[in-house]
Order: C-alpha cells, then structure tokens, then sequence
C-alpha cells in the first residue's frame, strides 16, 4: 500500500480518486453475501467515464452527508476519549498498484482503522437496538479498508452529537469475504482499462 498525504475532499484528493474502485463504493461490486452487484457495471462504466474525460461523477449528497462532513472532527475525538486511543488522519491510501484505494477516516496503531458514521437521530436508535446492523450497512467499506491499508481489524463508530452515548463495534479482517472482493475489484479493474483502450 501506498499512503498519499492530501487533504480528504481537496483537488488533489478527488484527482487520486479518479477512475478508480473506492472503499467507499466497494458495495456497487460486491454484495455482503460475497456475489457480484447489480450495480457493478454501471459502476464500471462510471470509472471508465472518468477517466477518459478527466472529470469525476459528481455524486448525491444529502443534508444528513453534509451534516456528518462537520460533525465527523468532533466524532473522531469522541472516538479517541472513549477508546483512550490515538487517531491517525491521512488523505488517501491506494493499492501498489495504483488501481484502487480507499479514504479511512483514521488508523489506530500498527493493526487498526476507523469507519465514522454520523447519523440521524432516529437510524442511531436502529443501531442502538442491533449494533450489528452498523456493520451490515458498510461491511463491503470496511473490509476493503482492512484490505487495502493491511490491517487486522476497523472500528466502526457511530456518533450523534445530542444522543446520549455512541455505538462502537469492532470488525475483524474476514479473509473470506477479502478473497472475494479481491476478484471482483481486479474483475473492475480489467474492464475499465479495456473500455479506457477502447474509447480513447
């Protein structure tokens, strides 16, 4: 892996991110049950778009994603009182091969990694009630983090400013489910350098 110090969200980010499968979007691959997405080619076809005209897609982002953008550096400190942990911020951490990566909201130690989630009120008392379900909503994210920057293990954290405590739980390295996701990103990544050879 390969650490790339920008800011998150600056010009310099987006352009390190262009074309490429994220972390972020592992879940447009892949599905939690290990099969291929429905999604994977439209995703496919996006990444191709990108880097053939040099432009990102610019995706939705909702109040509650602009929201937790801002409250995500108040979440991250949360995090470290509650955890006595430190938290290591960085830009961007892409593949040797310069194919894919992913943007962690932080790396804890030698070992770990952090997801942060900000969300409404009403979906933090769903987590509250199955903590487990925070995981299910983003085990394709977390995985491919623990894939891409070589960790064993990520946290998840979900936070709400207002809400009486957080909701952490600890995600070990499914080595499984990585095989899988592995395929199916190197499967992306094949056919976005031939539409790329095809269309330029």
């Amino acid at each position: 892996m390969i650490i790339l110090g920008m800011e998150q969200g600056s010009p310099e980010w987006f352009s390190a991110r262009l074309g490429r499968p994220t972390a972020g979007s592992f879940q447009k691959l892949i599905t939690t049950k290990g099969m291929r997405s429905d999604q994977a080619k439209k995703y496919i076809n996006e990444l191709a778009a990108e880097r053939l005209s040099g432009e990102r897609a610019v995706g939705f982002q909702s109040a509650h994603m602009k929201r937790g953008n801002m409250i995500e550096p108040v979440a991250r400190a949360a995090y470290e009182f509650e955890t006595d942990s430190e938290v290591m911020e960085v830009g961007f951490i892409v593949d040797k091969s310069f194919e894919f990566g992913c943007s962690p909201d932080g790396l804890i130690g030698d070992s770990g990694g952090l997801e942060i989630k900000c969300p409404a009120a009403n979906t933090m008392i769903g987590y509250y009630k199955n903590p487990q379900s925070l995981v299910t909503a983003y085990y394709q994210q977390i995985q491919g983090c623990i894939w891409v920057s070589q960790r064993q293990w990520w946290d998840v954290f979900a936070y709400h400013p207002t809400m009486s405590r957080p909701v952490l739980v600890r995600v070990e390295k499914d080595n499984e489910f990585i095989k899988k996701l592995s395929d199916e990103v190197d499967s992306a990544v094949t056919e976005i350098k031939k539409l790329v050879e095809l269309y330029k």
